[in-house]
């Protein structure tokens, strides 16, 4: 059995900052590493999608231009049917912008409110300074993923916006170096059902393959409806690679 999934990329053209397109490069390589059948969606302004018929879907992060250029079709065109898809089990990795505008709102330093589509219980506040450099964290044990436990990831963080948690979703992990979602409250990103927001560019999934593995396992499962065992892949030197950040970042 050739097993298939459907990966949407939401606004390539606008939402592609600091390496975030080597996440969709990297899990189109891992799964045909295993002979999973990928077909790729671009999702730009102005598109028509049967969002119950994607498996996975990213939507990556961008310059405040390009964000503002797609934010209207996003929440007035996808907004309501990518909802519902979430609401269903659809599998989605948002990072920064993309990650902000799954909230309820963005309220700028200027004082102005921009809409999201609420998706996730977040909301975001523009800050003064922002919050860069290498970011480690832990995955939590609210978050319930079936992750080994211990489980951390790393990445890159480039951000005024200060994201904040509200009792409808879980923190994705708690920060160990960096600022995560607001720099105060020390978590970092937000989990709704199979749905991920965070921070971490640089790009993420390349290094954390074991993350990659498992949002890949998410969507067959979404497909098939039964957990799928992924063949295991030679992933030394990513996971060297990892452990030598986390060296850096957190003495571990």
């Amino acid at each position: 059995m050739t097993y298939r999934v459907r990966l949407a990329h939401l606004y390539p053209d606008q939402m592609n900052i600091y390496g975030d397109r080597g996440n969709i490069l990297s899990l189109t390589q891992r799964c045909a590493w295993r002979g999973i059948a990928l077909e790729l969606l671009p999702v730009g302004a102005g598109a028509d999608v049967d969002w119950a018929s994607v498996d996975l879907a990213f939507f990556g992060g961008g310059q405040d231009s390009g964000q503002a250029l797609i934010a209207d079709d996003f929440v007035q065109r996808q907004g309501p049917l990518l909802r519902t898809a979430i609401d269903a089990g659809l599998v989605l990795l948002a990072i920064c912008g993309g990650y902000q505008l799954l909230g309820h709102y963005f309220l700028t330093h200027t004082g102005e409110r921009l809409p999201g589509i609420g998706a996730l219980d977040v909301h975001t506040v523009g800050g003064g300074t922002r919050l860069i450099g290498n970011i480690a964290i832990e995955i939590d044990a609210s978050a319930q993923l079936a992750l080994p436990t211990g489980t951390r990831l790393v990445g890159f963080e480039n951000h005024s916006g200060r994201t904040y948690l509200g009792a409808g979703v879980r923190p994705l992990g708690r920060v160990l170096a960096g600022h995560g979602n607001n720099g105060e409250d020390g978590t970092e990103g937000a989990v709704y059902r199979n749905t991920f927001g965070c921070y971490m560019h640089g790009s993420l999934l390349p290094k954390n393959p074991q993350f990659a593995d498992y949002l890949i396992g998410l969507a067959l499962a979404r497909r098939y409806g039964v957990a799928a065992t992924l063949a295991p892949l030679d992933d030394q030197l990513e996971m060297a690679a990892q452990r030598g950040m986390l060296e850096r970042l957190v003495r571990v």
